[in-house]
Order: C-alpha cells, then sequence, then structure tokens
C-alpha cells in the first residue's frame, strides 16, 4: 500500500493516509521506509511534540519551513496570513482557513518541482491549529504530485474521509525472530513467552522489555516477581514501556536525571538552551553520558530522546520541585527578546503559586500569540494567566478573555470551565454582560438553541446602562436567536420576550445606524404587528448601501439579508445576498461564508436557476466540512424538494427535523416541513402537503418567518378541499402583502387567493399572480402560477387556454431542472390534449460531474485557477486537472470557449 502511494505521487496524482496504532507498533519505522523508498521526491518531515499542543503553527512550521522560499508565489492574502502565522509579518490574527488554502497552495508550488512526500509523526501531539490544517489539506488533495501522511496513536479524529492503515503487531512467529535479534544472551523459555505474549506483537516493546535486565534475570526469571509462580503470573512483564523509561530513569544518577529532566521539560531540542540551563543548576557535561548508555536520549546536534515515551517518563517521575527548578532554570537561560513567549510559558510552569508578575508576562504572550493568529495558544497563555493570579477581579477579568479565545477556538469545555471561574469572581457590569453573551454564544454553539436569546436578552439589559450600543447589539442578537429558536425556545427566549424587551432598549446615542434600525423594525413588527416594522425595515436595507465599513456590513450582514426577505423585497435580496457572499470571501470570514452561501443559494433557487444553486450548495457543504459549521443543510433540503428528488429530499428533511429537534433549532423544523410541503405538492400528493404545510405554519409568533410556507398550505389545503386552512393561509398572506406591497408578495397572495375563487374572480386573479411575479426575479413562483392557471384553465373547459399555460410552465419547470413539478405539469398538458416535449439530449453541463460542472462555471464567469481553488478549499493545479477533464467532455479546447456551451442562466 506504501509503495503504491509513492508510484501514484510520482506519477502526478496526491494521497493522504493516515496511520495509526499503539505506540511502539512500527509506525515510525514506515515512515522512515516511506522517506526510503521516495527516490527522485523531496521528503519533508515534522513531529508533534507533546508539551509543543499549546504553541499555535509549531508543528505546521516544522513542516513548512524548509519551503518557505515558494512563499511569494502564493496570493497575496494567503502569504500575508502564512507569513503572520508563522511570525514572518505582523497583521491582524489570520483566518485558520485562509492558512490553510496557504498551506495547501505552499505545498503544491514545491510539488510543481518535484513530487513532494509530507511524513508527519505523532500527530496525536501537534498543536490544534497544525492539526486542523492538516486535516483539511489532506482532505483537498487532488492532482499536486503531494503524498501527506500522518501518523498517530489514535484513530481518525477530525481526518474523517483521509484513508487509513491500522498498524498492529507483529505474528508470534516474527516476533519472536524479532526477540532473538536483542543480544541478551539465553532467555528462559517462559520468560520469553511471556515477553512475546504480553508484547502483543509490538515491536518497542519487544526490545524495550529485555533492557535493563542481567543475563540471569532473563534466563531463569531471578528478579521477575512472580516469576516462579505455578501460574506463570508475571506481572512485571505488563507491556508498559513507560514502566520500563520509568525504572531507567529512576537508576540514573542524581544529576543525569536532572539533565534529563530539564531537556523533557523544553520541546524546542536545542542544546544550547539545554545546557545553558543545566548549568545554572550545576550540571556539568559529564551528566550526559549514563543518560545516553541508557539508551534514553542523544545529546548532540538537537537534544533527541529515543521514543515520547522517554521524554514523559522523565518528567513525570520527577517531584513538582524538580520539574519547577528545571522549567525556572529554562526560563533563565531563555532570551527574553528572541523567544519571549517561551520564557513566559516557563516561567508559568516555574510559578510555586500565584504570581502577579508572571500572569503579567503571559497576558503580553497572549497578545502576541492572538496577533499572529494563535487563538489555541493565546487562550492557553490567558488561561495560565488567569490561574496565577491572585488579585480576585483580575483574576476573573483575565479568566473571562481565555474563555472569549477558547470559544473561538471551539474548545467547549475549556470554554465552559474559564466562565465558571470568571462567574466566580468580582465582575464589573460590562464584563459580568460578557460573561452571559458567552454563555448563550456557548449554549448558541453547542445545541444551536432555546436558551441562547434568554441568556443574549440578560446581558442585553445589564449593558443597558453602560454602554447603549453594546446593549442594542446585543438586543439584535437576542431577537436573531429568538427568531431562530423559534418553537424551540426555551422560556422567556420565545420571539414575543425578545421583541417585548427589544423595543424598551436604550435610543442610540447618535443618529440611527443600520443595525439600529434593524432592531427597531424587527422588535417593532414582532410587537406591534407587522406592519408596523415594514418602513423602519425598508430604511434599514437602505442604509445598507453606503456608509458602512465591510467590518460593520459583515456583521449585520445575516440580519440584513432575513429582513429582505420578511419584507418580501427580491431585489434587495438578491443584491445583499450577493454583496454578503463577496464580502465573506474576500475577508476570508469562513465562519460568515455558510450563512452567505445559504442566502444566495435560496435566492437562485427561487429565480431557477438551480444549476447555479447546487454550484452553490456544493461549495457551502465544502465549507461547512472545512469550518465544522453545524448550519443546517437548507440549501440542499430546499433544492431537493424543488427537484422533486423524493428520496434524497425526504433523507435530509427527516435528518434535519431530528437534529433541529435535539439543538432547539425551531426555524428548522419550519423549514424541514416546508420543504416536506414543497416536494408533496410536487408530487401532486396534496394531503400529505397539506398536513405537513399545517406544522410548518403551527408556529405563530413570528408571521414574516412563515413568507414561504404559506403558499405551500394555500396550495394543498385548496386542491384538498380544505377551505378553512386554505383561507386562513390567504388571509396571514394578505396581511403581508397589505404591508409590504411588493409584487412579490402581491403576485403570491393572488396566485394562493385565486385557488380559492372561481369564474372571473379566479381569472382575474390568476392573471394578476402571472403579471406580478413576471416583474419579479421569483421565477419559480410565476412557472407555478402558470401552471395553477393552467389546471384551472383544463378543469374549466378552456383546453387550448389551457395547453398555452401548461407548455409554459412546462418548458419553464424542466428548463430549471424542477423535474416533479414539470412532470406534474406534463401530466395535466397530456389531459388538455397537448404533448408535453422533453429534452432528447442532454445539457452539455450534465456530462460533467457535480464538481467540474461548478468549477467549469466558475472559469466561465471569469475566476482564475487561484480564485476558483480559493472558494472550493482545494488547489489551483487541482482546479487545472479539472479543468483538462471539462474540455475534453465539452469538446473545446479553451476557457474563453465556456461561456459558448455553458449558456448563463437568468440574472440573479
Amino acid at each position: 500500500m506504501l509503495d503504491r502511494l509513492i508510484a501514484a505521487v510520482r506519477a502526478g496524482e496526491s494521497r493522504a493516509l493516515l496511520l495509526h496504532g499503539d505506540p511502539g507498533v512500527g509506525k515510525t519505522a514506515l515512515l522512515d521506509h516511506l522517506a526510503a523508498q521516495a527516490r527522485n521526491c523531496r521528503v519533508v518531515r515534522a513531529a508533534g511534540v507533546e508539551s509543543e499542543r499549546e504553541l499555535a503553527f509549531a508543528g505546521l512550521h516544522q513542516l513548512c519551513a524548509p519551503m518557505l522560499d515558494r512563499l511569494e508565489h502564493l496570493p497575496v492574502p494567503q502569504r500575508d496570513a502564512l507569513g503572520t502565522a508563522f511570525g514572518l509579518s505582523t497583521g491582524p490574527a489570520p483566518d485558520r482557513f485562509l492558512v490553510g488554502l496557504a498551506v495547501l497552495g505552499l505545498l503544491s508550488e514545491v510539488a510543481e518541482q518535484q513530487p513532494l512526500i509530507c511524513l508527519v509523526d505523532d500527530r496525536q501531539w501537534l498543536d490544534r491549529a497544525t492539526a486542523q490544517i492538516l486535516a483539511f489539506v489532506a482532505r483537498r488533495l487532488g492532482a499536486e504530485s503531494i503524498g501527506l501522511i500522518l501518523a498517530s496513536r489514535s484513530d481518525r479524529g477530525d481526518l474523517t474521509g483521509v484513508p487509513e492503515l491500522l498498524v498492529q503487531g507483529l505474528p508470534e512467529p516474527d516476533a519472536r525472530a524479532l526477540l532473538d535479534t536483542v543480544p541478551t544472551g539465553p532467555i528462559d523459555t517462559r520468560v520469553r513467552d511471556q515477553i512475546v505474549l504480553e508484547a502483543r506483537g509490538n515491536p518497542l516493546a519487544l526490545l524495550e522489555l529485555t533492557r535493563g535486565w542481567a543475563p540471569a534475570e532473563l534466563a531463569g526469571g531471578f528478579g521477575l516477581p512472580g516469576a516462579a509462580a505455578p501460574s506463570g503470573d508475571m506481572a512485571a512483564l505488563s507491556g508498559d514501556m513507560e514502566e520500563n523509561f520509568l525504572r531507567r530513569v529512576a537508576a540514573l544518577p542524581r544529576n543525569a536525571r536532572q539533565l534529563l529532566l530539564v531537556a523533557a521539560a523544553d520541546p524546542s531540542g536545542d542544546p544550547a538552551l539545554v545546557w545553558r540551563a543545566a548549568g545554572r543548576l550545576g550540571i556539568g557535561g559529564e551528566a550526559a553520558v549514563p543518560v545516553t548508555e541508557a539508551g534514553l536520549a542523544e545529546f548532540g546536534g538537537r537534544v533527541r530522546f529515543r521514543h515520547p515515551l522517554a521524554r514523559s517518563a522523565a518528567y513525570r517521575s520527577a517531584s513538582v520541585q524538580d520539574r519547577q527548578e528545571a522549567h525556572r532554570a529554562l526560563a533563565a537561560a531563555t532570551d527574553r527578546t528572541l523567544d519571549p513567549d517561551r520564557r513566559a510559558w516557563h516561567r508559568a510552569q516555574a510559578a510555586p503559586g500565584p504570581d502577579e508578575d508572571v500572569a503579567a508576562e503571559l497576558e503580553r504572550s497572549a497578545g502576541r500569540a492572538r496577533a499572529r493568529g494563535g487563538t489555541a495558544a493565546s487562550a492557553a497563555f490567558l488561561h495560565q494567566a488567569a490561574v496565577l493570579t491572585l488579585d480576585p477581579a483580575r483574576r476573573a477579568g483575565r479568566a473571562l478573555d481565555a474563555a472569549r479565545a477558547a470559544l473561538r477556538t471551539g474548545a467547549l469545555d475549556v470554554t465552559r470551565e474559564l466562565l465558571a471561574m470568571a462567574g466566580a469572581g468580582p465582575l464589573t457590569a460590562v464584563q459580568r454582560a460578557g460573561l452571559d453573551t458567552m454563555r448563550a454564544q456557548l449554549a448558541f454553539s453547542t445545541a444551536r438553541g432555546g436558551e441562547a436569546p434568554t441568556l443574549l436578552l440578560k446581558a442585553a439589559g445589564q449593558l443597558e446602562a453602560v454602554d447603549a450600543d453594546l446593549s442594542r447589539a446585543a438586543y439584535l442578537d437576542a431577537v436573531s436567536a429568538a427568531i431562530f429558536a423559534g418553537r424551540l425556545a426555551g422560556p422567556g427566549g420565545d420571539v414575543l420576550d425578545a421583541a417585548r424587551a427589544a423595543v424598551s432598549a436604550p435610543p442610540p446615542p447618535h443618529a440611527p445606524r443600520a443595525c439600529d434600525l434593524l432592531l427597531d423594525g424587527t422588535a417593532t413588527g414582532l410587537h406591534t404587528g407587522y406592519a408596523a416594522g415594514v418602513p423602519v425595515l425598508r430604511e434599514a436595507l437602505a442604509a445598507f448601501r453606503s456608509g458602512l465599513s465591510a467590518e460593520e456590513q459583515l456583521r449585520w450582514m445575516w440580519p440584513a439579508n432575513i429582513t429582505a426577505i420578511r419584507i418580501w423585497d427580491d431585489d434587495q435580496w438578491a443584491a445583499l445576498s450577493a454583496r454578503y457572499v463577496r464580502l465573506a470571501r474576500d475577508a476570508g470570514a469562513f465562519g460568515e461564508l455558510p450563512l452567505a452561501l445559504t442566502s444566495r443559494a435560496h435566492v437562485l433557487l427561487f429565480a431557477g436557476e438551480l444549476a447555479s444553486a447546487a454550484a452553490l450548495t456544493e461549495e457551502l457543504q465544502a465549507v461547512k466540512e472545512a469550518t465544522g459549521s453545524g448550519l443546517a443543510p437548507y440549501g440542499a433540503m430546499a433544492l431537493a424538494a424543488l427537484r422533486g428528488e423524493e428520496s434524497a429530499a425526504t433523507a435530509v428533511i427527516e435528518a434535519t427535523l431530528e437534529d433541529a429537534t435535539r439543538r432547539g433549532e425551531g426555524i428548522g423544523i419550519t423549514f424541514a416541513e416546508g420543504a416536506n410541503a414543497v416536494l408533496n405538492n410536487a408530487l401532486g400528493r396534496y394531503d400529505e402537503a397539506m398536513s405537513a404545510g399545517l406544522r410548518a405554519n403551527a408556529y405563530d409568533h413570528d408571521p414574516a418567518g412563515l413568507c414561504w410556507t404559506l403558499a405551500e398550505l394555500a396550495e394543498a389545503a385548496a386542491r384538498c378541499g380544505a377551505a378553512g386552512p386554505a383561507a386562513d393561509a390567504c388571509d396571514r398572506l394578505g396581511v403581508m402583502a397589505d404591508a409590504a406591497g411588493t409584487d412579490w408578495v402581491r403576485g403570491v397572495e393572488a396566485r394562493a387567493r385565486a385557488l380559492l375563487s372561481e369564474g372571473e374572480a379566479a381569472e382575474r386573479l390568476y392573471r394578476e399572480a402571472i403579471a406580478r411575479l413576471g416583474r419579479t426575479r421569483m421565477r419559480v413562483e410565476l412557472a407555478r402560477a402558470h401552471l395553477l392557471y393552467g389546471e384551472w384553465l383544463r378543469r374549466e373547459r378552456h383546453p387550448g387556454l389551457a395547453r398555452e399555460q401548461l407548455r409554459t410552465a412546462h418548458g419553464m419547470l424542466e428548463t430549471m431542472g424542477a423535474t416533479a413539478f414539470a412532470d406534474r405539469a406534463a401530466r395535466e398538458l397530456r389531459a388538455a390534449g397537448g404533448t408535453a416535449h422533453r429534452r432528447t439530449t442532454p445539457a452539455r453541463d450534465e456530462e460533467l460531474t457535480a464538481q467540474e460542472a461548478q468549477i467549469a462555471r466558475m472559469a466561465r464567469d471569469g475566476l482564475s485557477n487561484p480564485e476558483i481553488g480559493t472558494r472550493l478549499f482545494i488547489s489551483a493545479r487541482t482546479v487545472q486537472y479539472h479543468l483538462r477533464k471539462v474540455f475534453t467532455k465539452l469538446g473545446i479546447t479553451s476557457r474563453s470557449q465556456l461561456d459558448r456551451v455553458l449558456p448563463r442562466g437568468p440574472a440573479g
């Protein structure tokens, strides 16, 4: 398998592989084998070090340092991000996934010159940032001539989707053969059998368990407790290599043990630093001799331990006082100018108790780490600073800062612990509100759910007397969270509770900004009535057109997009969603990108551009995998329902209902049941559609949240003869139509009311619906209006007129890819005496895979290979590989011809 991997990389392909197994089972030996076999390839190596787990990007720097001469070939945002992460330049903290893209690009650049093999040992001890980025890269390798092989004690962790190889112990005959190679003299048969049995084929155990025993002990079992017991129980040969290393450490002279401890306490492997620290403890060079003879470590150009367990044994076997002395010596020997953060960390480990001077230095280190993008390191420094702080108020404040950093890293258990520490101390009003805000954000991160609005409302209330702007921002977050929680909100966190509190928020201390108008309009609409909020919300959206920084726009772009939907403004929604995606991409704000892509995908779905929406949905999935976003698959669910893909839609609807209920995400139930209603309306199963529509619309505290689902209920109920539910849905649509007054909502309302009308009234309403929807971007709504009008005309015995409407509907729906609705139109058209003509040949882009089609459209739209790679989290070289396949399939020779073979859909 490993030889095939090397061959594939030499042939221009890329491969990733996770080797995992017990300590000592031979993972490192396999990496050495790969390095030896990788002839004509460039080999770079790195290894995780347990004591460096809190130093962000430490492992990544090991791996990439030999290749940084190619850094200048990366796109500027990626180059800057990686340079900042490695401390090569200063700047704002880089987004973690810009760094991931930079690493992928750097490896690809190097592989352009020569196939590249990257070997990473002890992955379980890599710092979190490095582990995340290498997992990101491993999942996105394509055709770059890169091999990435990671060895770990544990299994895949966050490497889902990466091939794996479980490294197991040797078979018994091979284990005995290996044992025979150890120059120990004769081994008693019972001792040999027990060693082989308890080593379980582990090569290092087989070699290490025989070391340190006298020949007489091995020959007859003398000195092994229980060796002569009839049961043959030899507990000392437990197979625990660390116990063996511990025994060998204990046998060393004291000065040798101290030297080994100093080396174990510093992961840099810098012999000059170790010897400087040892000198401060009065340890001379002669102390290294017994350490080397015991086979525990070597002191040469680098300090190297025989095995990570040897380092662990040396450190953990020492007393707390000895460890503190070692760290104190290392801190004194570390240059405060060249490596201030490592010095601060050693000082912290040396502190016997609270120490304000050390805590302040750690706080400064946290600031430097944060500037480099090392959020995890920043959190670790701040956490340690809080622990070493005696003053209760300062301790609480530092714990709060540490919790904020830990929450950004996704370390939710650590965040919970730090918030508890902060909450136990005296906090200012602003800090107390910050604590409650983070508790709400933690609740939202862990369960998406119900208690977040209540916690945010509490924080907003506390901030009222302290900072009006922060208070209003918290109120807007609370209202947004309440809309998200919907029917599953906890006590006091319903949208009506949130709106009631928000309308009493302190006024802004300046002219209202866009976010102020969003808060006032949304809260008023929920508290007083839909119509009362619409004028203010229109003003809010107008304020987004100019005068806002990119950061301000990103902060509030999600509620702005939602507002455009809630007031039925399709033009504003289209413009805002496009800008949202652009801002998120340009800023590398991958935390915002899933929301931005979801909003944009829905615009395209309503516009009938299902292929483009599908491409965004594919991109969204890649972003969610990269970021770990827990956002429900709203785009994929709506797409499958509109296409009429019953099995796919049903699976994602059921999964979303289960997940949303578990997390307290009530809006997920509304959307899932709404998609269920769309699917069944498309399939003509109106009774099932009505049941789903009733469930979707059961929560009526947020009328604007039902803007899409009410029309589905009206259609299904009318087809089932349930006049009551249909009329109620029409009336609720009418309230929004009267207030918003856009062609979109007026057209949807007219179409719904036509279903309950007869004669001239019905015809007038159908014509109004078609006229109004024809002036919007909402082409799916327009096609469905033609379909319903044609069905009504056929039942009214106007077959000629019916065929005209049904033929229009069928053509539009089939071109869009709304297959089930198109089939419904075809059935009606045949019943009216017409013929439904299907396309006899697939569109050119249907010959492509989903990823090929997505890349082809981006290339058609003028994006360069690096830009496409950035959006899809793949390398530019992989983009080129896919484009070559696209050109072959489509019979073209250049990207300039893509516009001819992949025509664009309607503007959206």
